[in-house]
């Protein structure tokens, strides 16, 4: 007969497979953010709204995309976004498709930047981290 405690030992054991196996992969789905901007001269606010709204839906379809929050400054003459996505890889893609998309349009000046997102410090401010 097993005992309480070899149970017990079992079951803590087992316990802690868990988390390494959890840990090992939350680490290895470690969020993207990228960040862009360009040089934009108009329409802001709700005119852009309006303008964009069929291009911000279609972009909740790109690949390993999480969110968005559309940024632009009517005095800085600026428009972009920061984005979360799900790994590099499709950061970076969506990089490369959206700074064509955007050249195409006539917009100049595109700066994208992609950086990994430290988990444990954002959650502790709140971060929307997914």
């Amino acid at each position: 007969m097993v005992g309480i405690a070899s149970i017990a030992e079992q079951i803590v054991t087992y316990q802690r497979s868990e988390l390494v196996i959890y840990y090992y992969f939350w680490r290895q789905i470690m969020n993207t953010l990228l960040q862009v901007d360009f040089d934009y001269s108009g329409p802001f606010d709700s005119e852009m709204a309006s303008m964009l709204k069929a291009l911000a839906e279609s972009i909740n379809h790109e690949p390993g995309l999480i969110w968005k929050i559309w940024t632009e400054s009517e005095t800085e003459h600026l428009g972009g976004g920061i984005y979360l996505f799900e790994d590099e890889k499709s950061a970076s893609a969506y990089l490369t498709m959206h700074s064509a998309r955007l050249s195409k349009m006539g917009i100049e000046n595109i700066r994208g930047r992609i950086f990994a997102v430290n988990t444990a410090l954002s959650a502790i401010n709140n971060g929307p981290i997914g």
